[in-house]
């Protein structure tokens, strides 16, 4: 979450009369993320988050990921849920940008995760691939396995500049990924993006799941390779075997693996870090200094590419073939 769009005080006021929310108290700005514009709202009523969608959130898009935000909140996911103007209406506009409101979550997010944090991850991002699979409504996932090898012809001329014998290297990697990538593992509703700043805990105590804007269909499993990827290092690189055990031993207490998933859960999470270091690189060097995007170093996630494609099965990141 961030501020890249000035409201003005007439533009908020106008904007909130239009939701019976209670006079406003006090608005801040939320300093935290990269994507969008965030306030935090206090009115007489409760607190929300105003968010203002910048340019990479499609505003066409908006109605799946509130609508999954309303089923997951109705199946006991802790979430924000959005919040309805007077006239029905979820999203609107506001200076110049599509707009929405939602209700607030107690919680920080964890910068040294534990154990005990990784367990409950698994657990709850199960438990949000079994509330949604009746979900309705499909959201196809743009940053899939198909859509890696035109982000990389984006860079490709650059990428010795950014590192030695880098193309050839990923030319290599996705044409393995391409080639072995699954087709028939279990699908529904993932979230693509469960990083630790968008988990909050009281204590050790999970306390709600925010920033569904990346959510889509696709392989459950992939989801898991995923929080493999973003919350099993540590901040030297190196991969905390405990951890990932942990998580994936609370996945598993809530929504067993199949035999297939497990199978390929190694080439999955090589996948991921794929995933994450081509929109990292393509940011880095296209992205202007002064846009929305704040930039993030390719590099850690080339060195998780290089640690998963050493694995060769799932017991190496700790959990047995069932």
């Amino acid at each position: 979450m961030a501020v890249y769009t000035d409201v003005s005080e007439d533009e908020l006021s106008s904007f909130l009369s239009s939701y019976n929310i209670g006079p406003l108290l006090s608005c801040k700005g939320i300093v935290e993320g990269v994507e969008n514009s965030n306030f935090l709202l206090h009115t007489q009523n409760d607190t929300y988050i105003l968010t203002l969608y910048e340019k990479r959130i499609n505003e066409k898009d908006l109605p799946f990921f509130f609508g999954l935000m309303q089923h997951l909140a109705g199946k006991g996911i802790v979430c924000p849920k959005p919040i309805a103007a007077k006239d029905g209406t979820v999203v609107s506009r506001l200076a110049g940008r599509p707009a929405a409101m939602i209700t607030f979550l107690e919680g920080v997010w964890i910068r040294k995760p534990s154990v005990s944090h990784c367990r409950s991850v698994g657990a709850v991002l199960a438990q949000l691939h079994l509330a949604g699979a009746d979900f309705q409504m499909r959201h196809e996932n743009s940053l899939s396995v198909n859509s890696w090898r035109s982000l990389w012809n984006m860079c490709r001329m650059g990428a010795d500049t950014f590192f030695m014998n880098l193309s050839a290297e990923i030319d290599q990697e996705l044409d393995k990924l391409e080639s072995l990538w699954p087709a028939d593992l279990p699908v529904g509703i993932i979230h693509a993006d469960l990083f630790p700043d968008n988990i909050f805990f009281l204590g050790e105590k999970l306390s709600g799941l925010i920033d569904f804007y990346f959510a889509c269909n696709d392989a459950l499993a992939y989801d898991i390779a995923i929080c493999l990827n973003a919350w099993c290092f540590e901040k030297d690189g190196s991969f905390n075997l405990t951890k990932s055990s942990a998580m994936l031993s609370g996945y598993c207490h809530e929504r067993l693996l199949t035999s297939n998933e497990l199978v390929f859960l190694p080439l999955l999470a090589r996948g991921a870090a794929m995933r994450f270091f081509l929109t990292r690189l393509y940011d880095w060097f296209f992205v202007p200094e002064n846009d929305l995007v704040i930039k993030k170093n390719p590099m850690e996630y080339l060195k998780k590419l290089r640690f998963f494609r050493q694995i060769r099965q799932v017991s190496e990141l700790g959990i047995s073939m069932i």
